[in-house]
């Protein structure tokens, strides 16, 4: 009769990062500069290497200018992806969560949500511990709120444009 050793369990490899959905950094949009699609690749790439100098150079970009962009205002949405591909912890907060994963900290302006709407929301995808690709999703959330801005200001200036007729 043969003798088998005993079944060790298995090492368990560890899960791919679930990275969230987050707004590309608003700025000026240049052929070979940050663009949204370069961002979400970027982010991709650095779930996959786990290194900010191996992300950046398989975008063609430097490290120092992701540095950067990481400095901009508007980035809390690339931060919290940048974390997350990192494996990085989010800070504990008061629990509310905004549609792209981070907390709401400011008030958005009509260019900001102009900005939402046309690059839209964007998802990194990993199958296996490997960077698959990104998506964009359109953001309606953000496309309605700036259509009912729009539509305040629209009653808005009929209400004072009667009131100044009327007198």
């Amino acid at each position: 009769m043969k003798h088998y050793p005993p079944l060790l369990p298995r090492e368990r490899k560890p899960a791919p990062p679930r990275i969230p959905l987050f707004y590309a950094v608003p700025g000026r949009t240049r052929a070979d500069g940050w663009t949204p699609r370069r961002q979400a690749l970027f982010i991709g790439y650095l779930a996959e290497t786990r290194s900010v100098t191996e992300a950046a150079r398989r975008v063609s970009m430097a490290r120092e200018t992701a540095y950067r962009l990481r400095r901009r205002e508007g980035a809390e949405g690339f931060n919290a992806a940048w974390n997350a591909a990192l494996g990085i912890a989010p800070a504990q907060g008061d629990g509310k969560r905004s549609q792209a994963g981070v907390t709401p900290s400011r008030k958005v302006t009509n260019r900001e949500l102009m900005w939402r709407v046309e690059t839209g929301l964007w998802q990194v995808r990993m199958h296996r511990g490997r960077f698959a690709g990104v998506w964009r999703r359109p953001d309606n959330a953000a496309l309605f709120q700036l259509l009912a801005r729009l539509d305040r200001a629209r009653i808005t200036g009929e209400r004072t444009r009667r009131e100044r007729e009327a007198a």
